[in-house]
């Protein structure tokens, strides 16, 4: 058996040191690129401690943390903490205010983006397209803190543009800055003003990519502009828009806690509580801080993001296969 293993090798060509001068060929070929895994090494460490590496503090949501204990000495109390928030009186007062505010952002915000940049596509005039261009990308390098300080310049019941001008009209004075059913739309149209610009680079970079002939074929088959933009640019730039609408909707919980957190006030908050500024006054922001339970609310949360990535990327596979994975 041995002569005949023997035979089919040397009839193969293989050699014992085959193996051993492809494995040195591969190193040296990946030696010759060290300058890359250099520059490589920075976000992998990165990844690994801040991402990886933290994933160890999860063992908090199941324990009565205790500082002086540690994380292991700690008691281990199971799901106590993660059943105390969804029994909490404000369960589902949190929860509809962050479905509400991500889904309004959503439907508000991602559209927006596709219809400027077909429009600045569509545009024959170079200046125009700069000009608008421009004036949409701005917003963006504006700060979250600087948008929130504008709204409260621009809102303010007694100071404000605004009101000024409404109350010149009617006569009164509405206090935009305090109203729950109010907040929603302050926070989605502000982000929507300050992203609709950067967020549509993208989508002119995948209609650039798009063959020419295309065009010029519709264009022969007596296509007009809006016809070429609906069958041709659009379906162009689909796969593209499928891939940042899963990422979108994986992150759907995740409503930005910073400009939350800015604008919201004791008048406004049993519109704008959310889950990540409902984590921050149960941990950071209170005298006693609870962190057992916030990092239960938090591991929940990002559950339910996990399993709405997962849904939506199998769902995008069954219709067009353009899913992430």
């Amino acid at each position: 058996m041995n002569a005949a293993l023997s035979g089919s090798r040397e009839g193969s060509g293989y050699t014992p040191g085959t193996r051993r001068g492809g494995i040195r060929k591969i190193t040296r070929r990946e030696c010759r690129r060290w300058q890359l895994y250099l520059l490589l090494m920075p976000p992998l460490a990165y990844l690994i401690v801040f991402h990886y590496g933290a994933m160890y503090g999860l063992l908090i949501a199941f324990k009565n943390f205790n500082a002086m204990k540690g994380i292991l000495g700690s008691d281990w109390v199971g799901m106590k903490w993660i059943n105390k928030f969804v029994m909490s009186h404000n369960f589902w007062q949190i929860v509809r205010n962050t479905l509400s505010l991500s889904l309004y952002s959503l439907l508000a915000g991602f559209p927006i983006p596709i219809v400027l940049a077909l429009a600045i596509n569509a545009c024959q005039k170079r200046w125009f397209k700069k000009t608008v261009q421009m004036g949409t990308y701005a917003p963006y390098f504006l700060s979250v803190t600087v948008v929130v300080s504008m709204l409260y310049q621009f809102l303010a019941e007694k100071t404000g543009v605004v009101n000024t001008m409404l109350f010149n009209i009617t006569g009164e004075r509405i206090s935009f800055l305090t109203k729950p059913g109010i907040f929603q739309h302050l926070y989605v149209w502000s982000d929507v003003w300050q992203y609709t610009g950067y967020n549509s680079i993208i989508y002119i970079a995948a209609l650039s990519s798009i063959d020419p002939s295309l065009h010029e074929a519709a264009t022969v088959d007596g296509a007009n502009k809006f016809q070429r933009t609906w069958h041709v640019d659009l379906p162009g730039i689909l796969p593209t828009a499928t891939i940042l609408l899963i990422l979108r909707i994986g992150q759907i919980m995740n409503v930005g806690f910073e400009k939350v957190y800015l604008m919201q006030n004791p008048m406004n908050i049993s519109g704008s509580q959310i889950i990540n500024t409902y984590i921050y006054q149960q941990s950071i922001g209170s005298q006693l801080p609870n962190f057992s339970y916030s990092t239960a609310v938090g591991l929940l949360n990002s559950l339910i993001n996990f399993i709405l990535l997962l849904s939506v990327n199998g769902l995008a596979n069954r219709i067009n296969g353009s899913g992430m994975f």
